[in-house]
């Protein structure tokens, strides 16, 4: 149980059979992550990731300081999911994931999304596909993007920017022309994405955060590179929320406190860092047209 201040739900977990009978099967398999030991990336880590992020959806994350705990063995989408969930308004829209990150069954069913009308862009076609479910999807570039100026309501872009420009083709697709170093084309990215949004609405973008780097596939982003994002993207308003991972879970932190945060690598297949991570700490940036 974590201990602290009190949480509060958004809503009970789904109740359709198809996806309790998945998170009894993720929960069986994550008993062996578990009993060896909880190394990340081990066997049964993947099973027991979605069943702590499926839980973890339904949870507000609190002002101040978070649960003693909270998402610990964990990577960043324990912190980034709720944090996007929580301020993503009731209201009925259009809603661009731009990345794919929101293309899972325990995910789309929750209540901040199923009376929004959901496009996933992304750059290659996934094993998971929602298409019965309403969820549009269209392949391609971010920074050439085929929406009309003005479109939607919310876009929301969790650890994708980081890809954009750089070498796409270890995980994301074959095209070898996705096989790039081009680090300051996420800017052109950022500008597609603010031509397609409505004038008052909201971009939910999330980035590794620490000592800038570049790992062939990703790069982290520091200070300078994230308020060059925000001048890019010239908002009307904006709000910064940063988290760090530490012993004890993830935690409410500052850009100082962060600044030489780095990201694990399991692509090369180095040995794990003590603290379990895979992005030390993260920025969630609320950005208004």
């Amino acid at each position: 149980m974590l201990s602290g201040t009190r949480l509060t739900r958004l809503s009970h977990l789904p109740e359709s059979p198809t996806i309790g009978l998945q998170l009894n099967l993720r929960r069986l398999k994550s008993r062996i992550f578990v009993k060896h030991g909880r190394r990340p990336y081990a066997r049964g880590y993947g099973s027991y990731r979605q069943v702590q992020l499926q839980e973890h959806l339904y949870k507000r994350l609190p002002d101040g300081e978070l649960p003693e705990g909270w998402g610990l063995w964990l990577d960043e989408r324990v912190v980034e999911y709720p944090w996007f969930l929580s301020r993503l308004p009731p209201a009925p829209g259009k809603l661009l994931d731009a990345g794919s990150v929101l293309n899972y069954d325990y995910v789309l069913c929750h209540e901040r999304l199923n009376n929004k009308t959901i496009s996933i862009c992304t750059l290659a076609p996934e094993s998971e596909n929602y298409c019965h479910r309403g969820i549009s999807y269209v392949y391609g570039d971010l920074r050439e993007s085929c929406f009309r100026n003005d479109y939607f309501d919310w876009i929301v872009s969790i650890s994708t920017l980081e890809h954009v420009g750089m070498n796409n083709t270890l995980f994301y697709t074959t095209d070898s022309s996705k096989n790039e170093c081009d680090p300051e084309s996420h800017l052109q990215a950022l500008l597609e994405l603010r031509r397609i949004l409505k004038a008052g609405g909201l971009l939910y973008l999330t980035l590794p955060f620490g000592s800038a780097q570049i790992r062939g596939w990703l790069q982290t982003f520091d200070s300078d590179m994230v308020q060059k994002v925000i001048e890019v993207f010239r908002p009307a308003s904006s709000r910064e929320v940063y988290f760090r991972y530490t012993s004890s879970g993830w935690q409410i932190s500052s850009p100082e406190e962060c600044r030489d945060a780095r990201y694990f690598d399991p692509s090369l297949g180095k040995v794990m860092r003590t603290d379990f991570a895979a992005a030390e700490a993260v920025v969630c940036l609320e950005l208004v047209k």
